[in-house]
Parts: structure tokens; sequence; C-alpha cells
């Protein structure tokens, strides 16, 4: 099997669960992978050997810079950019073969695919979460990865040029279960509230009120949420909840006095 001129890119942190599903996929497609990791003590170096990845030791620089620092270590002309929970399907594998075998890499400086999500056992194929697209496949030298509204969780990959999209699904197993999808929120939740202070934005009602709303009523409706079952309607039920908590958090920060009473007054 010819290599494709390709480097993938991986940033880690204590993803043996993960890992080993993700190079699988992988196995074979590139003439390297290159994985930074920020101090894995299980066993996430073992596996990564096992596929003769490039491992590379790195102090956490934050998810856009250590991802943009991953890149600076590629060495081929395209760089796939895949997450440890991420894995290809063999129909987007075969996509980004084409890709190069039809001559796609001389029209476009990157790629879209779609991200498929394993949540409650069973994959949601509708709502907030489908297609969910991101550019993964790229030129070296026309993409870098930056914050996402002042985002210190999210980030996105960003291409100066033309991109097309691939044909299959990029599987995301991000959720383990409920209580994984609740901690994560917090974090979010936390983010979200430094990112509104960090932009001077004052809380408002109407956001507080119809955000949650709409989105209830866009994921489940007007996505079709309600075509995965009952979790498409728990997860379009905790989008609006959830978005409700962040901007009530909002509210709460601009409200809450400086010095809190010790005691009620009478």
């Amino acid at each position: 099997m010819t290599r494709l001129p390709l480097s993938i890119s991986i940033i880690s942190l204590n993803e043996e669960a993960n890992l080993r599903r993700c190079l699988t996929s992988v196995e074979g497609l590139s003439e390297e992978i290159v994985i930074v990791d920020s101090g894995s003590t299980d066993g996430t170096a073992e596996i990564a050997a096992e596929f003769g990845t490039r491992f590379v030791t790195q102090t956490w620089l934050g998810y856009t810079a250590q991802k943009n620092h991953c890149l600076s270590l590629c060495t081929q002309p395209w760089i796939l950019a895949l997450d440890c929970d991420e894995e290809l399907t063999p129909e987007l594998r075969t996509s980004i073969q084409h890709f190069f075998s039809h001559g796609d890499e001389a029209k476009f400086e990157g790629a879209w695919m779609s991200r498929l999500v394993w949540f409650m056992g069973r994959w949601i194929n509708h709502g907030d979460w489908y297609p969910d697209r991101k550019v993964r496949l790229f030129r070296r030298s026309q993409g870098q990865w930056q914050a996402d509204s002042g985002g210190q969780v999210h980030e996105r990959l960003v291409v100066d040029g033309p991109c097309t999209t691939l044909r299959g699904d990029l599987l995301h197993y991000s959720f383990k279960n409920i209580q994984h999808y609740l901690t994560k929120h917090i974090q979010y939740s936390d983010f979200f509230l430094q990112t509104q202070q960090s932009q001077s934005r004052r809380w408002s009602l109407l956001h507080n009120l119809f955000r949650p709303c709409w989105r209830l009523f866009r994921a489940y409706v007007l996505k079709r949420g309600f075509l995965d079952g009952f979790p498409g309607l728990w997860i379009a039920v905790a989008t609006a909840f959830f978005t409700f908590d962040r901007y009530s958090r909002v509210f709460e920060n601009q409200n809450m006095p400086s010095d809190a009473p010790t005691s009620k007054d009478s």
C-alpha cells in the first residue's frame, strides 16, 4: 500500500482507552504519525510505540497552542488532524485516499468531514450533533488552529483557501456516559463565563429566556433530533438547560456583591 504524503497530528493525555482505536483506523495511511503528549501516566506511550509513531512530550500549552506545536513538528505537505477519541470510518479513509489519487490536492487546500457522535448506546444522526462538519485534512502551509470565540476549550482549524467535502464520517467517542457529559458542561460553563467577561458582555433577560427555547426547537424539531429517540430528546433538553445555565451564570456574576453578607439583614 502506498502511503500518502500526509502527517497525522494528534495531541494526547492519558488516552489509552481511545488511542488504539484511533491509530488502527489510520494505520498504513500516512508517512508519519506525530503525537504530542502532555504527560500521560497510563499506557498511552506504549500504545503509540506499537504503531511506530513519533511521540513527543510537551508541557501543556493550552488546546490551541498545543495543537499548533504538533503541526510544527509535522514534515509532510499535508496534515490530517485527529483527536484521540476519533476514528475514521472505512468510507472516510477511502475518501481521503481518493482525494490524492484523483488530483484533488491540486485543486483544494483542505477538506471538510462530518463527525458522528456515539452517546447513550447509539450513534446520534440528527439534531445539533450531526453532521458537525470539521476541516481536518489540509495543506500544512495553509492551515493553523485558532481559538474559537475566545475559547479556551474549543478551537477551530482555519485553512486559507478552498476546501471540498469528503464522504464518510469521523466517528467521535466524546462522552462515555451522561455523567461524563455533565462533568464537561461545568468546564464549558466556566469558560463561557470567562469569555463573556473578557468581551465585557452584559447579561440580557431576552437571551437568557429566548436562546434556550430556540436551541430546543432547533435541535429537536428543525434538525429532527426526535429521530434519534430518547437520546435525541435528552440532548435537546440538556442543550437548552445548559444554555439557560450559562447565561444565568453571567447574571449571577454581574449581580454578586464583592463581599457576601455574613448574616441576613433584620
